[in-house]
């Protein structure tokens, strides 16, 4: 790849942005939403779908329902409840497990859940306004639960809090793992991933469940690169997470994250949007042109410029502290590429001067180092 002049920049609000995508499910519609303002997608499947079918695990469940008489059923998903159904069609169980919970109290988690259930045929008992698991529970647990037989249908991943809670206090619980996750066949994408947020080469990465997002951690810690992902995460990338399950095992790992009002794929991009939006006005005054360095990009006034990765990291850490004069051993130290030397930041700078345009852009400080020609004073004017 070699360094160029993309585009004039145009009016989308993620115009020049890469925004990664972990999702395994829906990830192309994600995507669209993304692209359509702008920003250049990364798809990076952080893990992948067990086919219902072939899931031993959720057929013991089942049958584990119909043995039975099932006192409470909790339905968390729509498509998880549905996909539960046509699981037990295709096993020749639907018949069975119908009759088991049209006799059980329907409880839907939320809206999709109560539409799934009603779908079906079936009545919920119960729903509650939030649309939260805690809600649910606590629905549960103002009753004596000594005894009975719950089950609770999963997506994704597990409910820990909620079926211990539910088995503390007495109950039997089944929990009908619909849709479980596993890792991806191919890693090298995520593994990549990986690599490029160490390198604040990203944006923001955008995660939809809460095995993606504990996922990329995995793998983080795997490559010996988690100290500078969850550094890049901080002071960098954003981290955009369509709910606060999803965003656990990040929080975990000391990762922030942003979460929207609601948790859909629409408001997942909207807040993308809003969180890049201030990133977007952070525009440098540097020797009489406005510069300002995205994830894989750099915009001079209004042309959006693309770097190898190797000089891009050099003038992301010279916009770090602009007009600070930085020796070349402490850009050195900023690159993460294997056999780097002096002679490779002077190449690196050469580089950037000709990518940008403008050879005043970066100043080279005799027997000290290079500086982004800052010019504070046009902050104001």
């Amino acid at each position: 790849m070699t360094d160029s002049v993309n585009e004039r920049s145009g009016q989308e609000p993620l115009t020049g942005f890469t925004v990664a995508v972990t999702a395994a499910r829906r990830r192309d519609e994600l995507a669209a939403l993304l692209e359509r303002r702008g920003a250049s997608v990364l798809l990076a499947p952080a893990i992948a779908l067990v086919p219902l079918a072939d899931d031993t695990q959720l057929r013991q469940a089942t049958e584990g329902c119909i043995a039975d008489r099932l006192d409470v059923v909790v339905a968390t998903t729509g498509i998880g409840f549905r996909g539960w159904i046509e699981a037990a069609e295709g096993w020749g169980l639907a018949e069975t497990l119908m009759a088991q919970l049209g006799r059980a109290e329907l409880l839907a988690r939320g809206p999709k859940a109560r539409g799934a259930v009603r779908a079906s045929g079936l009545i919920e008992a119960w729903s509650p306004a939030s649309e939260s698991s805690s809600e649910v529970l606590e629905h549960l647990l103002v009753r004596d639960l000594t005894g009975l037989r719950i089950a609770v249908q999963l997506h994704g991943e597990p409910l820990p809090d909620m079926v211990e809670a539910l088995r503390t206090a007495g109950a039997s619980v089944i929990e009908v793992p619909v849709y479980r996750w596993v890792p991806p066949d191919d890693l090298e994408p995520l593994r990549r991933l990986v690599t490029l947020i160490a390198a604040n080469q990203v944006d923001a990465v955008a995660f939809t469940s809460a095995p993606a997002a504990a996922s990329l951690v995995e793998q983080a810690k795997d490559l010996g690169l988690l100290d500078a992902v969850v550094t890049a995460f901080q002071r960098n990338v954003t981290a955009a997470c369509v709910g606060p399950v999803t965003a656990a095992p990040l929080r975990r790992a000391r990762i922030g994250c942003v979460i929207p009002a609601r948790f859909r794929l629409g408001a997942l991009a909207r807040e993308i949007v809003t969180a890049l939006s201030d990133r977007r006005d952070q525009r440098l005054p540097v020797a009489g042109r406005w510069l300002q360095v995205r994830g894989g990009t750099v915009v001079v006034d209004d042309t959006l410029i693309t770097l190898n990765p190797g000089p891009l990291t050099v003038l992301r850490q010279l916009a770090e502290e602009p007009g600070r004069v930085y020796s070349r051993a402490e850009l050195l130290s900023a690159s993460l590429e294997e056999n780097a030397n002096h002679h490779a930041v002077e190449v690196a700078v050469a580089r950037i001067r000709t990518a940008l345009g403008d050879q005043r852009l970066v100043q080279t400080v005799v027997k000290r180092g290079y500086r982004l020609a800052y010019e504070p004073e046009r902050l104001g004017s």
